[in-house]
């Protein structure tokens, strides 16, 4: 913690209490709305672009707009991730968590509902389709800079021994967007025909993000800037450039964040996308099946993660991880090897257990990436690790899939790049360091320090 002044024994008493407890659930609750608006954008996204867009914004008639469509559905939300995270990450250091995750969630949630009310191609054109990469775009801005300030809006107002559970409220939205979308997906699809759908059935599923947005919304204006960095804006701490002292003075922790993030985003690429391939494709089944099988493991996530989250606040947070790392590996190679085509509860028994083994390195995740980076560098530390490495795992695992499958006609090859992926989380985690709750509690001591010295001087005025 460089430049900051600390008590004299450089140590703080460990709390009894979380920190701010009253504020401590709607933390909770405002990280995990982001993310799971999120990942019910990205769920609703994916079901329109395979069965709407191409015949809304993508007329197969015009080899502009196909080239569009392979741009905007392939690139756009992972090439802007990153820039979203170098802007906001910055702006969480220098101008607090709070401000920036009502900015990113605004971002995220106009973009969406604009896409919902949309013309088509039909009705304006070729503008149709480039709006839509813009707001494609607006909306990758978004999710770069949202996940940083949401695992430190939650984690910073909590117990910093406890940190582990605090933090994983982020790590929650992705099994629960997936949930919300699926639902509603199926809730349209069931009461309307495939004509009402493909008419004006899926800007419903888009509109209804305004729900979420509303929400997250009314719980992160009425909460204060976190603990922490409210310690750091009272003693003027912020960063000026937080991007270039990231890559200068703390570039084995970013190293080390990013590598920590690929096992578990290639595994959950694996359970959750290429499964539906590869057990429709492949194998034989129903796609409801398959689609069912990935709904129950979701929901069991929904629990685990958290769990997992706490756990490893009790036992050493790398050896969890790490352990949940070779398991995954492990079980991706009995998942596949056992696997047939008529065992639907073998199929919904592995998927389960896959994602079991994801929540437990997705749940102390959030906060291990967080214990890397000082306190005055986290939001630019944390957003950036983020995003580069959702480039360099999820944004490319399921099409290395299935380019893999394709030229060996078997699932060992895949089986063997969720191990090396594994590995590439173990790097990670041997380059990383250990929990370290004296920083989070030297500054709130600080606060307090600044506080009371705010009391004393209104009490001598008032003599």
């Amino acid at each position: 913690m460089a430049n900051v002044p600390v008590p004299a024994s450089g140590t703080a008493p460990r709390p009894d209490k979380p920190i701010h407890p009253k504020g401590l659930y709607k933390a909770f609750a405002a990280s995990l709305t982001g993310t799971a608006l999120e990942w019910y954008d990205f769920a609703v996204y994916s079901a329109a672009a395979a069965v709407v867009f191409p015949l809304v914004f993508f007329p197969s008639s015009d080899p502009l707009t196909g080239t569009i469509l392979a741009f905007s559905t392939y690139a756009v939300g992972y090439v802007s991730r990153p820039v979203g995270g170098i802007i906001f990450g910055r702006l969480g250091d220098r101008i607090g968590r709070k401000k920036v995750l009502v900015t990113t969630l605004m971002i995220i949630g106009v973009a969406t509902v604009l896409i919902g009310v949309l013309p088509g191609y039909a009705t304006i054109g070729i503008a149709a389709p480039i709006i839509l990469v813009l707001l494609r775009f607006a909306q990758g801005v978004g999710v770069g800079g949202e996940w940083g300030g949401a695992v430190l809006l939650s984690s910073e107002y909590g117990d910093p021994h406890r940190r582990g559970f605090w933090a994983s409220a982020a790590q929650v939205g992705p099994p629960a967007g997936n949930l919300m979308a699926n639902g509603a997906l199926a809730v349209l699809t069931l009461a309307l025909t495939e004509e009402q759908f493909i008419g004006f059935g899926w800007r419903i599923a888009f509109l209804v993000s305004a729900v979420l947005v509303g929400f997250g919304l009314w719980i992160r204006l009425k909460l204060e800037d976190t603990p922490i960095f409210k310690a750091i804006e009272a003693h003027g701490e912020q960063p000026h450039a937080p991007v270039r002292e990231v890559f200068s003075t703390e570039l084995r922790p970013l190293i080390a964040a990013t590598l920590c993030r690929v096992g578990p985003d290639v595994l959950y690429a694996l359970f959750t996308v290429f499964t539906l391939t590869y057990g429709i494709q492949t194998l034989g089944y129903e796609r409801s099946q398959v689609l069912t099988a990935v709904l129950i493991g979701s929901a069991f996530q929904l629990f685990m993660i958290p769990l997992a989250g706490a756990v490893s606040d009790r036992f050493n947070r790398r050896l969890v991880y790490g352990t949940a790392a070779v398991v995954g590996a492990v079980w991706t190679f009995i998942f596949f090897g056992v696997l047939g085509g008529d065992n639907e509860p073998m199929l919904i028994a592995g998927i389960v257990l896959g994602l079991m083994a994801h929540s437990f390195m997705y749940g102390p995740q959030a906060a291990f990436i967080v214990e890397q980076f000082s306190p005055r560098l986290r939001s630019t530390g944390s957003s950036l690790a983020y995003t580069f490495a959702g480039v360099i795992g999820g944004a490319i695992a399921p099409l290395m899939f299935t380019l893999l499958l394709a030229q060996f006609g078997t699932w060992i090859p895949v089986a063997i790049y969720v191990a090396v992926a594994a590995g590439v989380t173990a790097v990670g985690l041997a380059l990383g360091r250990d929990s370290n709750t004296v920083e989070d509690e030297d500054y709130r001591l600080l606060l307090e320090g600044s506080a009371l010295e705010r009391q004393q001087v209104a009490h001598s005025k008032g003599n």
